[in-house]
């Protein structure tokens, strides 16, 4: 899977959590998950089981910590995959 197969997979993830005024066209890799693309708490362990599933990964809670922007979970998702 490219890189930018993964960024794909993860904006198709972060999709439904997103509320009904922001759109997906504005999820970019600079996007603050929090408070750029407004996705709350409980949304955002939702979006790290999703990701979890989807890319055969287990995240551990410093790294959810660190999962601030979209590029944060990128990085993330693809040191998992190493």
């Amino acid at each position: 899977m490219s890189n930018e197969d993964r960024y794909s997979t993860l904006k198709s993830i972060i999709k439904p959590y997103l509320p009904d005024d922001i759109s997906s066209d504005s999820i970019t890799k600079d996007s603050h998950l929090i408070n750029e693309l407004n996705i709350n708490s409980a949304n955002l362990v939702d979006i790290v089981l999703d990701v979890e599933d989807a890319f055969d990964i287990t995240l551990e809670n410093e790294e959810m910590d660190d999962m601030q922007t979209v590029g944060d979970a990128l990085a993330i998702i693809e040191a998992k995959l190493q």
